[in-house]
């Protein structure tokens, strides 16, 4: 088989299994988990989607990519699902959007199904409204560590940064350059109440991360601290490719 480009439609191989996730507050949620084929995975990332009343999802492009790319090129399981109230291809949550509040409950319960599966080396991921998810619930013993995109830092509040930085936990901080909301400068300026915390500007980059130049260099920067052995990720794919093969 002739090697191919990966390209943003390309879909690699990995053991995909729809889940409904069951928070404490009695809530289903949709969700997917999407592990190496033929081996154990090295790392988890457990997602936390943008906004989903600005039309984010489990979907939202560089998550899915990463779903749809980390299992085959970097042994890494991705755990990816809908906040209450949110609606993908894949089905609607139960609950409704509640501004970040009772969403605590969602990220808990997608920590717990990780632990629970004995899923390796947890790391959260929040993009946009998913960063202050991570930031205000997401400090536990079960984590190793947070991967912040597009932080628009507006309600996480600085006592949240002050008890990461006391944890120690590493922190990464993956900025565009030309964001909506927050800078590299600011981001600078804001994010030093995390003291180990990694600040990795994205050139070039807005809010969204459109283009496959920048999800490269965001799943790079990730992999490069979950699966280090597996950085910098290949460009060419030499073996199946294919549609999603679900598993209930």
């Amino acid at each position: 088989m002739s090697p191919i480009d990966i390209r943003s439609n390309t879909v690699l191989p990995a053991r995909r299994e729809s889940l409904a996730i069951h928070t404490d507050d009695g809530l289903s949620l949709v969700g997917e988990l999407a592990l190496p084929i033929g081996k154990d995975p090295v790392a988890t990332l457990i997602t936390l989607h943008p906004l989903p009343t600005a039309g984010g999802f489990m979907d939202s492009h560089v998550i899915r990519k990463a779903a749809l790319r980390l299992p085959a090129l970097a042994s890494v399981a991705v755990l990816r699902f809908n906040t209450r109230g949110t609606s993908s291809p894949a089905g609607l949550s139960g609950g409704s959007f509640d501004e970040g509040n009772a969403e605590r409950f969602d990220l808990s319960a997608a920590v717990d199904l990780a632990v629970d599966r004995g899923l390796p080396s947890r790391w959260l991921w929040g993009w946009s409204f998913g960063t202050e998810l991570v930031l205000r619930y997401g400090l536990r013993s079960d984590i190793e560590g947070a991967f912040l995109l597009s932080p628009p830092l507006r309600s996480a509040s600085d006592e949240d940064l002050h008890a990461w930085g006391e944890s120690g936990k590493p922190v990464t901080i993956l900025v565009p350059e030309f964001d909506d909301y927050l800078r590299p400068d600011a981001a600078k300026e804001r994010f030093a109440l995390i003291p180990q915390a990694k600040l990795v500007p994205l050139a070039g980059a807005k809010h969204l991360c459109v283009g496959e130049q920048y999800v490269s260099r965001v799943l790079n920067e990730i992999v490069a601290t979950v699966a280090p052995e597996y950085a910098p990720l290949r460009t060419m794919w030499d073996g199946p490719t294919g549609d999603l093969e679900v598993e209930s």
